[in-house]
């Protein structure tokens, strides 16, 4: 059993990204139940002759739920569409500066996302769901910015894992390097 001061420099991160990915899939567990529910209560009724007004847009908007928070799920997990085959064609130095660039850039464009999904909640304020008018669409699209917060941790975290390793290897080179010296 390895104790807190073994793990290595990342693990309280590690934890801590192990407890927000079951987070994550116990909401994206949650979703993926309540649009089976809500589906299957709309097809009985419709069966016995009284269907719901309201059920195929609330499907709408749990399977809208269910791909966002999916996707931020997806990001903890590392899971996303990729093509490492053709990064791992480069040198490890090129390899590396490509990976941190890429995953800059993945940041800045969730950053951007959250910032504009964001900006127009306040003119959905007077909006709202067509067959329940009751639920506000600033509340049905706050998906955006919330999956993109999740999203942003996500992908920052794994940004500091790529970092990581370049202090970690300097750290072991200046050892060797002190060890050899004596």
């Amino acid at each position: 059993m390895q104790t807190t001061s073994t793990r290595g420099p990342g693990s309280a991160m590690h934890r801590f990204r192990d407890r927000y990915g079951l987070l994550l899939e116990w909401v994206v567990m949650f979703l993926m139940v309540a649009l089976a529910v809500e589906v299957t209560l709309g097809i009985v009724f419709r069966m016995v002759g009284h269907s719901l007004v309201w059920y195929d847009e609330v499907a709408s908007v749990l399977l809208a739920w269910l791909t966002f928070y999916g996707s931020a799920l997806a990001s903890v997990k590392r899971a996303h569409i990729g093509c490492p085959e053709v990064v791992d064609q480069f040198p490890p130095a090129v390899k590396r500066a490509v990976s941190i660039v890429g995953q800059m850039a993945v940041i800045l464009f969730f950053a951007l996302l959250g910032w504009v999904g964001l900006t127009i909640m306040p003119a959905l304020a007077g909006d709202a769901l067509v067959s329940l008018p009751w639920i506000p669409m600033n509340v049905v699209q706050s998906v955006i910015p919330i999956t993109s917060v999740l999203i942003l941790i996500a992908e920052v975290m794994f940004l500091i894992d790529l970092i990581r390793p370049q202090a970690t290897e300097s750290a072991r080179a200046g050892a060797a390097l002190s060890d050899g010296l004596h």
